[in-house]
């Protein structure tokens, strides 16, 4: 099942769930725009290179779109489309004042040398740059994207409209990057872990941690886990796990599984194997609706990606927060708040978990989706 099909079908079943009216559902559904551009540049050797770049701005009734912009060969509109739609709830979800979006530019970054990443990343931003803005649509990096590359975005944007460092996040701190975003999704997930634990008279220590996917996420959460005691007894990437088939791991034994990379990795083919008792979802959509089916029987916990994973589009929100107010902020003050939101964001699906006695995926979904409609009702809808 592809992305946009799953995060629909979790949609739809949580419109279900707080009774939404028809045509208010197909509304929150359908992407308030969808940009699709031309991106030609000339190589390093002289020739000319053409690349299709993507925006899906999904909703912005809470306030400006946000999302990150990919570069990866396989720059999917159905996948960016259902990553974008997964921003709108995971905001909502973590109580900051956004809409989802996410864009991308198909693209092998590892086969372009990094004069030619610039190019391509301000012919987009050219493309791009009276659509997106501070209070409009907020890019971030996201996979085969970085600091540099929201750099590029920020000097191309400032071109046109002066000095405007909030236009993206994830930037360099000597840009008006914040302290601590760099750790932000892992701390996040670390923080999610420990409340969902907590709820089941558990805690980090002692706990045996397997993290599939081993890059900014994974490292960092893993590094939080054994700092708290956590026993982190297997680690992969792509390039190989320690010496386990990549598959091995998501079956390994251990008490906390941890996905941290692509999507769709837990299927109906290797679910019934897991042996953690719970998975937090630190990648996006890591769980096909068929495997969360098997789990779910089988007693498996899952703390679902829309909230699992939102601590780096929290402190993306602190970051653009400092760079509207003009006033940075403490690493520590950073954290704090961080911590602060997603215990906050775990308490509330909480709530929505035992009033729709329903489990934490459709607690998260139910959530999210309400305060979109809710804002949307109020901004006068029909």
């Amino acid at each position: 099942m592809n992305a946009l099909t799953a995060t629909n079908r979790n949609f739809r079943y949580a419109a279900r769930i707080l009774g939404l009216d028809s045509k208010l559902e197909r509304s929150l559904l359908i992407p308030f725009r969808e940009i699709k551009v031309e991106c030609s540049i000339p190589k390093d050797d002289g020739s000319l290179a053409t690349f299709v770049g993507f925006r899906i701005q999904h909703d912005n009734a809470r306030g400006p779109m946000k999302g990150g912009i990919r570069y990866h060969p396989e720059v999917d509109p159905d996948e960016v489309n259902a990553l974008a739609q997964l921003m709108t709830w995971k905001t909502a979800v973590a109580a900051i004042p956004y809409g989802g979006a996410k864009g991308g530019i198909g693209c092998n970054p590892r086969e372009l040398s990094m004069s030619e990443l610039e190019r391509l990343t301000r012919v987009f931003t050219q493309k791009i740059h009276d659509l997106i803005g501070i209070h409009r649509d907020v890019p971030a990096p996201d996979m085969g994207t970085n600091s540099q590359t929201m750099a590029w975005i920020l000097d191309e944007y400032s071109k046109f409209h002066g000095h405007s460092p909030a236009v993206v996040t994830g930037k360099p701190i000597d840009l008006g990057g914040s302290l601590g975003r760099e750790a932000a999704t892992g701390l996040g997930v670390f923080f999610a872990t420990e409340a969902l634990l907590a709820e089941h008279g558990k805690s980090i220590s002692n706990m045996k941690f397997a993290i599939q996917g081993f890059g900014n996420v994974g490292s960092w959460a893993a590094k939080f886990f054994h700092e708290h005691g956590g026993k982190v007894v297997a680690v992969s990437d792509i390039t190989g796990g320690n010496a386990m088939d990549l598959n091995d791991l998501l079956v390994h034994e251990c008490d906390v599984l941890v996905p941290c990379a692509l999507g769709g990795v837990l299927n109906k083919e290797n679910a019934a194997d897991v042996k953690a008792k719970f998975i937090i979802e630190a990648a996006n959509h890591p769980t096909d609706p068929e495997a969360d089916e098997i789990l779910s029987k089988k007693g498996v916990v899952i703390l679902p990606d829309i909230y699992a994973n939102s601590g780096g589009v929290t402190v993306s929100y602190f970051e653009w927060v400092q760079n509207i107010q003009g006033f940075m902020w403490e690493e520590e003050k950073v954290n704090h708040e961080l911590k602060r939101y997603m215990m906050s964001a775990f308490k509330d699906i909480k709530t929505m978990c035992q009033t729709h006695n329903c489990n934490l995926r459709m607690g998260a979904f139910t959530l999210g989706v309400n305060r979109v409609a809710q804002a949307t009702l109020l901004r006068g809808w029909e």
